[in-house]
């Protein structure tokens, strides 16, 4: 399977003799084309560009910076959004909105959105109990769902991008941590949809910091494979990737560099935020203890003052990182009380030592879901701003075994630069020299379906079978074919997640239900009596993991086939009628999702169902689909004729016969199938 993918600009000046070189592999097709990419951090967000003239340059914001809070603060009748919501997250806390991110796609009961609460309790959340999701009461009569909040984020990250192109912008490529799953990654191309971009694709953030890292590497690629570990903690959570480069022969353009993810692990809640929360409920802990006796409120009450203590904390934690010990400080924190306490770095990592005991847990993850050690890890590169806390370093360095930890990527931009390069390789507007991109499923996708059979005469049971549709860190963006053999009248089968023993209990309780949908299937039966003289060749159900690791159902359809006379008069007629008997119908799909296949068509080996053997015709033949629809695959391959010597009669019969089934040409007729559920 191929993807293109492509090379990012250094953003420093000294680097225009480089810049220079590639440009060569940027050339814009069009002067009136601009495309954008949206780093979305838990905290902050970056923004990139191209367009002809700006290979792949960060916008700054309107305040000539380049990262930009991921906050709004939504009032009757304005918003802020960016630096100015960050400052009135003081004034107006309850209004201004954080972190929401964490609240993408998860349903009441989903432990993040208590975490949420719990973290911020100046936010009143609602449910919804149409969607079953969560909603910001910001009062009586303003009511918004994260996905509402983050398309007005994603809006004003365009609009930036516009006013520095000075143009307008509607393609786009946004970063989503790795282990969001369906619902989540719905989510955001739903906000993306409220805000009228046309998402390009929904690109990793693990595999965009890759792409960024592999582009200005390209020459040192070459056929020998290179493992590298990229371990990414950011302020929300942390994601350990193990990346292996190399060189492969590709169809359209020869050897090309490629990257290949072969493990991932991840850590939902670890990162920068937690650390400080931890500092918030320290300095909130001081500022009592500095009042105790005056009868004054806890200070952790007042919302005003714990938005303070939060934004002091963010500051104490980045001074931490460099000086041994900071005085905290802020004047007026509650009744017009001035704060102020001396914070060790040592005080700072007891209050997160738990936090450091998980730093190794991804690491070990991403060995076991790429059945490898750290003997053949070449490189350990750190990404993500939390991972500049001192004893993060300490304790990594520790669990990899290595003598020093990479730092020659920046830590903040470079999932924004290699999301644009992909941006501009995904655009019709520029054409770049190609990077093969193999991005991995993290959570496997089976097909599962009941059957009534008649093992016994007279004695009838319900067989229980499971497929594999997508398994664990296989490639995708890849389409499937699921084929049903053994019936004839409509039926139902379910899409879940497979297996996901490799979560923990508490990851299992924040991932959600594994049910992803039930698709009840209409008109089986009618196409079996419009077409009672032709042999049926199954219902195909035909799969698409798009290049966002969005899953969809493309299409089910009735096959059947018969062989006609290969006479001119009707050769035509009949050709005609079987090729156009077909229906496709769409749903499932975005409207900004591209179809992409494998290179070839390969026909998987057939698992029999958890606890059962199926005979032959009972199972659920699975294929992988190339671009072009398979219209048959269930026929054999011709065998060729033995060279041995055979009597003369033998002969003329086989050539006989052969001559007969070159008149026969088989017709394939596809029927009707509708389906609900997905």
């Amino acid at each position: 399977m191929a993807a293109t993918v492509r090379r990012q600009r250094p953003r420093r000046l000294a680097c225009w003799a480089v810049l220079a070189v590639l440009l060569a592999d940027l050339l814009p097709l069009s002067d009136t084309l601009a495309v954008m990419s949206v780093d979305l951090g838990s905290e902050s967000m970056k923004v990139a560009i191209v367009k002809p003239g700006v290979p792949m340059e960060i916008v700054l914001n309107k305040e000539s910076r380049r990262k930009t809070p991921v906050t709004v603060t939504l009032k009757e009748n304005e918003r802020f959004f960016g630096d100015s919501a960050a400052s009135m997250a003081i004034k107006n806390p309850k209004a201004t909105l954080r972190y929401f991110q964490h609240l993408l796609g998860k349903q009441e009961g989903n432990p993040h959105v208590a975490l949420y609460g719990a973290r911020f309790p100046e936010h009143e959340l609602g449910f919804d109990p149409q969607r079953q999701t969560v909603h910001f009461q910001i009062s009586p009569q303003l009511q918004f769902s994260p996905e509402e909040v983050l398309g007005m984020v994603l809006n004003y990250s365009r609009s930036l991008a516009e006013d520095f192109a000075e143009q307008p912008i509607k393609d786009a490529v946004i970063t989503v941590p790795a282990f969001f799953n369906q619902a989540e990654r719905r989510a955001v191309l739903q906000a993306a949809r409220m805000a009228g971009l046309k998402v390009l694709q929904l690109i990793n953030d693990n595999t965009a910091t890759a792409l960024s890292y592999g582009v200005f590497r390209r020459k040192d690629i070459n056929t020998t494979a290179q493992n590298v570990m990229f371990y990414d903690m950011g302020s929300g959570s942390t994601v350990c990737t193990i990346v292996t480069y190399q060189t492969v022969k590709t169809k359209e353009a020869g050897m090309q560099p490629q990257l290949q993810i072969r493990g991932v692990g991840f850590d939902r809640t670890l990162g920068g935020l937690e650390m400080e929360l931890r500092l918030r409920e320290h300095l909130a802990r001081l500022f009592n203890e500095q009042r105790k006796g005056q009868r004054a409120k806890d200070v952790r009450e007042n919302p005003r003052a714990m938005a303070k203590l939060l934004r002091e904390a963010n500051r104490l934690k980045t001074v931490l990182s460099a000086n041994a010990d900071h005085m905290a400080q802020i004047e007026g924190l509650m009744d017009d009380v001035d704060f102020k306490a001396k914070v060790t770095r040592a005080e700072f990592e007891e209050l997160c030592a738990d936090l450091f005991e998980r730093v190794p847990g991804p690491v070990q993850q991403a060995l076991q879901s790429a059945e490898m050690n750290l003997d053949e890890i070449e490189q350990v590169i750190l990404v993500g701003g939390a991972t500049r806390v001192p004893k993060v370093q300490e304790v990594l360095l520790k669990a990899v075994g290595k003598e020093e930890l990479g730092k020659n990527v920046n830590a903040d931009e470079a999932a924004a630069m290699g999301a644009v390069y992909q941006a501009a390789a995904l655009s019709k507007a520029f054409k770049v020299k190609p990077f093969v991109v193999r991005d991995a499923v993290i959570y496997p996708i089976l097909v599962e379906f009941t059957r009534e059979v008649e093992e016994e005469p007279g004695v009838r049971s319900l067989k229980h079978n499971k497929r594999v549709l997508f398994s664990r860190m296989g490639p995708y963006p890849q389409r499937k074919v699921i084929t049903f053999n053994r019936y004839n009248h409509d039926f139902n089968f379910h899409i879940n997640y497979g297996d996901l023993g490799f979560l923990g209990p508490e990851d299992l309780r924040v991932f959600g239900s594994q049910n992803l949908t039930t698709v009840k299937l209409k008109g089986v039966g009618e196409s079996f009596k419009k077409y009672p003289d032709y042999e049926s060749k199954g219902i195909k159900a035909h799969f698409n993991l798009d290049e966002s690791g969005v899953l969809s159902l493309i299409k089910v359809e009735s096959v059947f086939e018969t062989l006609v006379e290969d006479s001119p008069e009707e050769e035509s007629t009949l050709t005609k009628l079987g090729n156009t008997i077909s229906s496709l119908f769409g749903g499932g799909t975005t409207p900004d999702a591209k179809e992409n296949g494998t290179d070839s068509v390969q026909e998987e080996e057939e698992s029999p169902a958890e606890g059962s053997k199926d005979e032959p015709g009972e199972q659920a033949e699975l294929k992988e689909e190339a671009e072009a629809p398979v219209e048959d695959t269930s026929q054999p391959p011709p065998t060729e004729p033995k060279e041995d010597a055979a009597p003369e009669e033998e002969k003329a019969a086989e050539k006989e016969k052969e001559e007969k089934s070159e008149a026969q040409k088989p017709v394939i007729y596809r029927a009707l199938v509708t389906r609900s559920g997905f």
